[in-house]
Parts: structure tokens; C-alpha cells; sequence
């Protein structure tokens, strides 16, 4: 069992580690009111969100398009010039579509009430890591999207069954065309490498096995909907992991959970994700047995977690690089300002490694240090000015990323430089009192961003920048913000 943190060790430090974790961030009146509340209480305003409102209204796209039949049959019927045409206006309307969806969900991260949902859900998408690149169609990356977020915190084999039968997950892994006589192995191969046991715990035999029982499996592009086709579906005696008989899709995926390693692999893997490291194997078992415990259900696993001991160890505590999308959003809900407009935040998550519904490869990003190289690193410290100014025309820059045609990015960069945006507002996040002196500014600073201490060499050079003005007007303010935003201690959490 894990030990519980005692109450008498709740503090602003740890409250923020929590809510960095468990969410995106707050400013220091949110982390405060999590003080006030106590480690328990804290914990259940994250995890319990069923209960808080959120109202953020999906994309009036985001539900099942009638017209889309019509729009895949004419591409299929038309002239070749027709066609080419036609597929066109396809390929610009899922563009169109994408990008909202990019914003929309962002916009649920840092302004919506239910970080952890969110946090989890963003989780999910690294790992049955599906991209629009072959899917094509954003309906169905909403929707998968929308899957990660219903069963975020529920239970184990209900995950896998309904992502295995989700329609992106269908096209990406060529499930959809598994049939008896010729099964497909891809899914079944990631399932086992990748999202619930890990390699070496399993045998080739399983994987064709497997990949015997999930045909018929299979997706209606005209209606956009998982089906069953019987007639594809293999009947014969297969054998999975032990288990023999006429087996199906599901029971297959049954079985790979009823394997101890399952538990060993997915509580590692949330571990990871949560406190920045993977755990010792001492600390996995404890992990995997009340994994177990709970009857392979996420939120109690989770609820243990924050309320561990061991999550709150000063080695845990500001060691994990944040990921660009969370450095982009726990940057806006710190300093209260607004999201990038949807091209923009896309365009600076692409630069920075996180291309969001379009992860690298089935394995999705790794994380942690690769997240850091010299050019994302620079591309921090320069969307760090951007965002602090407001500063469009330099985010517009550095549009980047797949568009290869110079043409396109030309076009990228002349569309951001129309947005406009305020920057940081400095009186609303700092009193006057903040601003009174150079020792309590950077106080405020420190407090706000990193809710930790500069190290002596960035202090430094925060009070040398802040020593060569005599008064200091917002620009200057915030030029100190983005001194602090540009340090090493501000790309962990």
C-alpha cells in the first residue's frame, strides 16, 4: 500500500504540485483556495468532476453528418477532373474542421472546469495514439476524443473494447479490413505491445491468434459507425494467452487484461505520466495490486496516487519537462491571459514537438527530456515572448512544421499576423504591493510561475534587467515575466 501524505505537510508547494499534475496549472488564488480546502477535499474537486458543470459547447460539426454519405459517394461517382475537384473541397473542409477541433479542445484545457478530465483525456490520446494524417476525418478524431474523455477515469477492458471498436482507431490500425482470410495484425500486435502488456509478454502464436478473433470488426464509412460483419468473423477454435475456444474479439481483450502484466504495464505507464518517472518496481506492485483491487477501475488508482506520500517526494516535485501542450496552457491559465487564436496554438505546438491529433507514430510522443532540444528550446523562449507581448507578428515567424510548401507556411504566417492579442494584463495579476520592489517582484514572480525559488544565475539576471530601468512600466513587467518564462526552472513542473 502506498502511504497516505500527512495532513500537516499540505502546503501552497504541494497543493501546486497537484494541481500541475492533475491539471494544467492555476494561479496563486487558485492554489490557495486548494490550501484552504485540504489534501482530501482537493483531491475530490479534481477527480470527482462528474460533478462540476462544463460548459463548453462542442463544435456544431461534432455529431454524425448526414450529407457526409452524399459527399463520399459523388467523390466515388465523379469524372476524374470532378473528382479532384471534389476531393479538394473534402481535404479544405477536414483542414477547416481540424483546426477548430485543436482550439476547441485546447479551449476546454485552459479554461474549462474539469482539469483532470481533460488531463486525462490528453493522456489517452498519447496512448492509443491515433493520427488525422490517415484517418481524414475530424468527426471521427472528435469523436475518439470524446471517448477518451466518457471513460477517462472508468474502468480498464471497457476502455480497450470501445477504443478497439472506435472507427479512427479502426482506420488507423487497418482493423477494418481484417476479415478470416486474411486477418490483419496490426491491431492486435499494438494492443499487446503497446497499450496494455509491453513486449516480451506475449508470443507471435497470440498475436495471430488474436488477430484471428477481432475479424469482423470492421467500420460504415457511408454512416461513419463501427459494424459487426459475421461473415468475415473467423469461427474456428483459436488460442490467446491460455485461453482456448472460439474465441472473440472481445473475450481476446478480456484475457489480456486478466494478465497480472496488464496491471503492472498501465499503472506504470499512468506513474510515469503523473510523476515524471517510471516507478520502482516495489512501487509498481503496490500500484498494480490496488489496481486490482479496484477491479481495474482508474479513478480509486488515481485517488491513491494523489493522495500518496510517495507522489509528493521532493524528487518528484519540479522534475517533469512539461510537454508543450502543457506548457502552453499552464503558461495561460498562470498568467490569466488569452489562448492563442486556433491556427496560432497549433502552429506554436507543432514547432514545439506536439502536434495535437497527429502524433508521430503508433508509439505517440515520448515525453519527458525529448520534449528538450536546442531548437525547441529557443522555440520556448520566443513563443514565451509572443505570448507575454501579445505578440502575433513573431509567433507568425516561426509558423512551422509539416507545411513543406513555403507557400503555405507564407500564407500561415500572413493569416496570424492579422490576430491580435493583449498580452498579460499586469495590473490584474500583480498588486501594487507586487510591484513595490525588486525583492517583491521577483517574489511574485516566483510565486506565480514556478512556485519555487530562481536559481542564483537566473535571479540574477532578472534583477540586472530589472536594475537597469529606473521605473518600470508594463512593458518592462512583463519583459521580466518572459526573463523568468525563459529559464530552465520554467520548462519543469
Amino acid at each position: 500500500m502506498l502511504k497516505p501524505l500527512s495532513a500537516n505537510k499540505w502546503d501552497f508547494a504541494n497543493a501546486a504540485h497537484l494541481i500541475n499534475r492533475a491539471g494544467f496549472g492555476a494561479p496563486p488564488a487558485g492554489i490557495e483556495k486548494l490550501v484552504s480546502l485540504g489534501l482530501e477535499q482537493s483531491v475530490s474537486l479534481l477527480l470527482d468532476y462528474e460533478r462540476v458543470n462544463e460548459a463548453t459547447p462542442d463544435p456544431d460539426w461534432a455529431k454524425p453528418d448526414p450529407k457526409h454519405a452524399e459527399r463520399i459517394t459523388a467523390i466515388r461517382t465523379a469524372s476524374e477532373e470532378q473528382k479532384k475537384m471534389l476531393q479538394k473541397e473534402e481535404q479544405q473542409l477536414q483542414r477547416e474542421r481540424m483546426m477548430q477541433l485543436r482550439g476547441w479542445w485546447l479551449d476546454r484545457m485552459a479554461k474549462g472546469t474539469r482539469p483532470l478530465q481533460e488531463k486525462m483525456t490528453l493522456f489517452w490520446h498519447g496512448h492509443f495514439a491515433t493520427s488525422v494524417e490517415k484517418v481524414r476525418d475530424a468527426y471521427l478524431m472528435w469523436r475518439q476524443n470524446e471517448l477518451f474523455r466518457r471513460l477517462a477515469t472508468g474502468n480498464w477492458l471497457q476502455m480497450l473494447i470501445e477504443v478497439a471498436k472506435d472507427p479512427a482507431m479502426l482506420i488507423w490500425l487497418d482493423q477494418a479490413q481484417s476479415r478470416k482470410e486474411h486477418p490483419n495484425e496490426n491491431f492486435a500486435r499494438e494492443v499487446m505491445e503497446l497499450f496494455a502488456l509491453g513486449e516480451g509478454h506475449y508470443t507471435e502464436k497470440d498475436i495471430t491468434e488474436a488477430a484471428r478473433a477481432l475479424t469482423g470488426w470492421s467500420f460504415e464509412r457511408d454512416t461513419q459507425k463501427f459494424i459487426e460483419r459475421p461473415r468475415t468473423h473467423d469461427e474456428g477454435i483459436k488460442t490467446v494467452l491460455g485461453r482456448t475456444g472460439n474465441l472473440s474479439g472481445e473475450d481476446v481483450l478480456g484475457q489480456i487484461v486478466a494478465q497480472p502484466q496488464a496491471s503492472v504495464f498501465i499503472t506504470a505507464k499512468l506513474w510515469n505520466y503523473f510523476a515524471g518517472d517510471l516507478p520502482s518496481r516495489e512501487l509498481n506492485a503496490a500500484l498494480a495490486n490496488e489496481f486490482r483491487r479496484s477491479g481495474n477501475n482508474f479513478k480509486p488508482l488515481l485517488r491513491t496516487i494523489f493522495l500518496s506520500e510517495e507522489f509528493y517526494n521532493p524528487a518528484v516535485i519540479r522534475h517533469q519537462v512539461k510537454s508543450p501542450v502543457q506548457w502552453l496552457v499552464s503558461t495561460v491559465r498562470v498568467l490569466e491571459c488569452e489562448l492563442p487564436p486556433p491556427l496560432a496554438s497549433a502552429n506554436l505546438l507543432r514547432t514545439l514537438g506536439q502536434d495535437l491529433f497527429a502524433p508521430p507514430n503508433v508509439k505517440g510522443w515520448d515525453g519527458g527530456l525529448a520534449w528538450i532540444n536546442t531548437n525547441t528550446l529557443l522555440a520556448r523562449y520566443n513563443e514565451a515572448a509572443a505570448l507575454v507581448q501579445g505578440d502575433m507578428a513573431l509567433m507568425a515567424s516561426m509558423a512551422s512544421g509539416p507545411n513543406k510548401n513555403p507557400n503555405q507556411t507564407k500564407q500561415i504566417q500572413r493569416r496570424m499576423r492579422n490576430f491580435r492579442m493583449g498580452g498579460v494584463n499586469v495590473e490584474k495579476i500583480l498588486t501594487d504591493a507586487d510591484r513595490a520592489s525588486t525583492d517583491a517582484l521577483i517574489a511574485a514572480l516566483e510565486k506565480r510561475l514556478l512556485q519555487a525559488k530562481l536559481k542564483g544565475k537566473q535571479e540574477s539576471a532578472v534583477r540586472d534587467y530589472l536594475a537597469e530601468k529606473k521605473t518600470w512600466d508594463e512593458s518592462d513587467i512583463r519583459g521580466a515575466i518572459r526573463l523568468v518564462m525563459s529559464t530552465p526552472e520554467y520548462q519543469l513542473t
